[in-house]
């Protein structure tokens, strides 16, 4: 008995499923007739309402493949494509919006963030901004992202900055005396902090003399990695020889290319323009004393703009409630460091 009721429900569903395809599959026949019949040509051409009717039957009947014949079945289903872009896009313009728009500072820093970091992607981006208090999706984040064609590289000024504490460069600079004699400076420069590690002022520079002044800038437990120079002959072979036993990698500039060792080309500069010009001369005792005063001024005062206007040697921000700005003079007086100081 339970066999023959569930033979009969089979039976019943089938008819009913029988009839309710005939409801649907009538009018869809008599659609596309109707449409040969309005169009005599060889490709019928469908108005909106065509596509109204085929779009809302093939979300009402599940077979209504089986009868249509005008067109394709693909071009049904890009015409309910479209529908619904068009749905969404008279949504929003009648003012129920979807998704909140992105603010374009929001657009831009992501977009920076992007650029200054080529190896993050959605997730961390979006975790910085989660932290910045910025609430956005993070595939929102992954639209505005940078796209690039080659894979993800830091940039050069990255590379250099990462590598700057293990680069010091060495020079020479002459100085001219109140007798007319010359002078040689030479100066060993740390990249990371522009810090003057070593200068010594003689009258005949030889390579050994140059080499001693190389073991006095460096101990044993702080030496650099790669030393950056000319192609003065000063350094000669004994001066070569010092540096490979001190397990130094030299790295030549080529000739006549100073741009290629500009952080102590600079230092130099500056050193000509804010001291020496001001001042005369007279021996090596003088000019050490000279140059050991701007120095100091140099590491503890004189801001930098690679720096971040700050010092070599780190200042700390003094706020007003310490007491009123004084003067210091630094350098003989040719420059000031500005103090607050308790009345």
């Amino acid at each position: 008995m339970p066999i023959f009721l569930a033979a009969l429900l089979v039976v019943l569903c089938l008819i009913i499923r029988s009839r309710s395809d005939l409801q649907f599959q009538n009018p869809a026949l008599r659609h596309q007739i109707n449409v040969l019949r309005r169009w005599s040509k060889k490709r019928p051409k469908l108005t909106s309402g065509d596509r109204f009717f085929w779009v809302c039957l093939s979300r009402l009947w599940r077979d209504w493949r089986s009868t249509l014949v005008i067109v394709k079945r693909e071009t049904v289903v890009a015409w309910h494509r479209k529908a619904f872009r068009l749905f969404w896009t008279w949504k929003f313009r009648h003012g129920q919006l979807g998704r909140p728009v992105i603010a374009c500072e929001t657009r831009d820093l992501i977009r920076k963030m992007c650029r200054e970091n080529p190896g993050w992607g959605a997730p961390r981006i979006h975790g910085e901004l989660l932290k910045l208090g910025i609430d956005i999706g993070e595939t929102s984040v992954g639209k505005y992202m940078v796209r690039c064609r080659k894979p993800p590289s830091q940039i050069w000024r990255t590379f250099l900055e990462n590598h700057a504490s293990q680069l010091v460069s060495i020079d020479f600079f002459t100085v001219p005396t109140i007798r007319f004699h010359i002078l040689y400076v030479f100066l060993v420069l740390a990249h990371d902090r522009r810090r003057i590690i070593h200068f010594n002022v003689t009258r005949r520079p030889t390579a050994e003399w140059t080499g001693q002044q190389l073991r006095e800038a460096f101990p044993f437990d702080q030496l650099p990695c790669y030393l950056l120079r000319d192609r003065n002959a000063i350094f000669g072979n004994d001066f070569r020889e010092h540096v490979r036993n001190m397990g130094i990698e030299e790295v030549l500039s080529t000739p006549r290319s100073p741009w290629q060792r500009a952080y102590v080309e600079r230092v130099i500069g500056s050193i000509r323009r804010e001291c020496l010009d001001h001042v005369i001369v007279f021996h090596e005792s003088s000019l050490r004393r000279t140059l050991a005063s701007y120095f100091y001024y140099y590491h503890r005062s004189r801001t930098h703009l690679s720096l971040g206007k700050d010092s070599p040697e780190p200042r700390p921000i003094e706020p007003p409630g310490i007491g009123p700005v004084m003067a210091v003079p630094q350098v003989g007086g040719l420059h000031h460091r500005y103090e607050r100081r308790a009345a």
